[in-house]
């Protein structure tokens, strides 16, 4: 992820000359003078502090969403080829196993090289699949994330949040808070608006508070050879 994604804290930097302004009033009436009276467009200093998860927002819009059809859309041609691949070694694997006590030394030696082989095949092919998926998605998570700060930036100021905390990251300094500090449906929300994106094909609605779906890697991950009988 890039630096701006995974920064772990957005301070926004509001308020700041209403509380300069608020300090040097009551400066001035402590020595007795009169203060000038406060701009009239002065804003109310920004006090609170939201917790908002930035990739689960990212892949919950309806952009995000589009994006995640896209990239399963572009891999499922992969994963069956791994699938099949992975089909084969199993079988092969098990037809050793139940023939082997019926092949000699060098049939076994020969039958193992086999799997060998397209074990690495299918190691290799699934590795380069893997690598090219989180390239991919690692792609749109800049592409979005870009626009989502530039939003959650706006959100913030309009909504007096002084602070947001970014909990993608599993490691989060961020130990426990309470539901009504998280935005990020909100995000969601007002992204939606500022970014109009039609909206994949629905599916089946998950429970409340679950998870955004987010596009899944190739699968499966090659087993161990088999060692000869």
């Amino acid at each position: 992820m890039s630096g701006t994604l995974k920064m772990r804290i957005l301070a926004l930097s509001l308020g700041l000359t209403t509380l300069f302004t608020a300090a040097a009033l009551a400066q001035a009436a402590s020595a007795g003078k009169a203060p000038a009276s406060a701009p009239a467009s002065a804003e109310p200093a920004a006090t609170k502090i939201g917790i908002v998860n930035i990739q689960d927002a990212i892949f919950a819009s309806n952009e995000g969403k589009k994006e995640v059809d896209a990239l399963q859309q572009k891999f499922n041609p992969k994963q069956a080829e791994l699938k099949n691949l992975n089909d084969e070694v199993e079988n092969l694997k098990k037809q050793f196993q139940a023939q082997g006590d019926k092949l000699n030394d060098e049939q076994r030696a020969s039958r193992a090289k086999e799997i060998e082989l397209k074990q690495k095949t299918l190691q290799r092919n699934y590795e380069d699949a893997q690598t090219e998926f989180q390239q991919a998605e690692q792609e749109v998570l800049n592409r979005i994330g870009g626009k989502m700060l530039t939003v959650l930036e706006k959100y913030a100021k309009a909504n007096g949040y002084a602070v947001v905390l970014d909990v993608s990251n599993p490691q989060t300094p961020v130990l426990w808070a309470s539901q009504g500090t998280v935005i990020t449906k909100e995000l969601v929300e007002a992204f939606n608006a500022a970014n109009p994106a039609v909206a994949p094909a629905a599916k089946p609605a998950a429970g409340a508070g679950a998870t955004p779906a987010r596009p899944a890697a190739p699968h499966p991950a090659p087993a161990a050879t088999p060692k000869k009988p």
